[in-house]
């Protein structure tokens, strides 16, 4: 589940209101490892210095350094493990699949926001922003670990999740960010929060009703100022018209040479809700979002967006970085220039959420 672009990108209780202190918290959110989804592969893989393969079917065996083991392997020693291009802190485990080979981490819950938080801001970003990442990053993580606790792993490391890169991450700035929120999280009426977050807003954040059709009551619009600094604040995108048909092939339209693209509609944020694509042979209205995942995020960088045309090409002009939802990353860095604390960005992104502190 993707809920996010990174700038290099429901719970069930009362609000209990924003807090400015830190709260302790115990039992529910308490966990002491991640499980991140390294990579799968069907390919002999280094770990360390073993070598690790599939053998036999379809659910058999690993094979180590040419011996042949069980389902389930751990690299041997405390870590820091190198795996393919990962280098993490942590266990790793290997396992056999279906398919091949399953590579999970299972690394301590601060080391994994380290590894997180270097990924997905820059270091050189002020302390407060930094800080406000690594709570939103953190809560993020145990977010999903409750939700997805039948399945094998927590969180992967792409953007479908949050980027994750291990020690590469690590900096003094990204480390002391981390032990200055040491345990920090958001709850709504005593849950992790699900902590969405963007890039960049394009000036105004999304609610989650208008992205994902489901309300959520701390994940609501708001105003963002002082984005300018971001890349992606103003953005255009060409695509020839030669290339437009193929490239929205995978929505299955039959709809034979496309001649016009127009917005219809928009939402309460101002992003686009839907587009009607005109062709030699019918017309097709697709939502936004759907236009954005053929075309590509890096084409299409947000669903605020205005069209224009010519007779060779469709340019896309607009505003912003991702799904809008939840913690502008941008919006967050220029309201810590400002002067304002972390609690203070997290409550404004996150209103009406309970900043805790884990009990250790």
């Amino acid at each position: 589940m993707r809920f996010r672009t990174s700038v290099r990108g429901l719970p069930a209780l009362a609000c209990l209101g924003w807090s400015l202190g830190v709260v302790a918290l115990a039992g529910a959110v308490r966990a002491e490892e991640v499980r991140v989804l390294l990579l799968e592969t069907r390919q002999t893989l280094a770990v360390g210095t073993a070598r690790v393969a599939p053998t036999g079917g379809p659910g058999g065996r690993l094979e180590v350094d040419g011996q042949v083991q069980g389902p389930r392997w751990e690299a041997p020693g405390s870590g820091p493990h190198q795996v393919g291009d990962h280098h993490v802190r942590g266990r790793v485990e290997v396992e056999r699949t279906r398919d091949g080979l399953r590579v999970i981490n299972r690394v301590p819950l601060e080391a994994y926001v380290a590894g997180t938080l270097g990924a997905e801001m820059y270091a050189r970003w002020e302390p407060a922003a930094l800080q406000a990442q690594a709570v939103a990053s953190r809560t993020y993580a145990l977010y999903q670990q409750r939700r997805r606790r039948a399945e094998p792993y927590d969180v992967g490391t792409s953007t479908r999740d949050q980027v994750y890169r291990g020690l590469a991450a690590e900096t003094p700035e990204i480390r002391e960010a981390v032990a200055g929120t040491r345990g920090e999280v958001l709850l709504w009426k005593g849950e992790p929060i699900l902590a969405a977050f963007h890039s960049a807003s394009g000036g105004q954040t999304a609610s989650a009703a208008e992205v994902w059709g489901r309300a959520v009551p701390y994940l609501r619009s708001r105003a963002v100022a002082d984005e300018d600094a971001s890349p992606h604040t103003y953005w255009r995108a060409r695509i020839a018209r030669t290339k437009l048909g193929p490239a929205l092939a995978p929505l299955g339209l039959d709809l034979g040479a496309i001649r016009t693209l127009r917005v219809v509609g928009r939402t309460p944020s101002g992003r686009v809700a839907h587009v009607e694509l005109v062709g030699s042979q019918g017309s097709e209205r697709v939502t936004a979002r759907a236009l954005r995942t053929v075309l590509g995020a890096s084409v299409l960088r947000s669903t605020l967006f205005e069209i224009r045309e010519t007779d060779d090409a469709v340019s896309f002009v607009g505003s912003g970085h991702g799904h809008g939802v939840g913690m502008s990353q941008w919006g967050a860095q220029a309201m810590a220039e400002r002067g304002a604390g972390y609690r203070e960005i997290l409550a404004t992104f996150y209103p009406g959420t309970t900043l805790a502190r884990r009990n250790p």
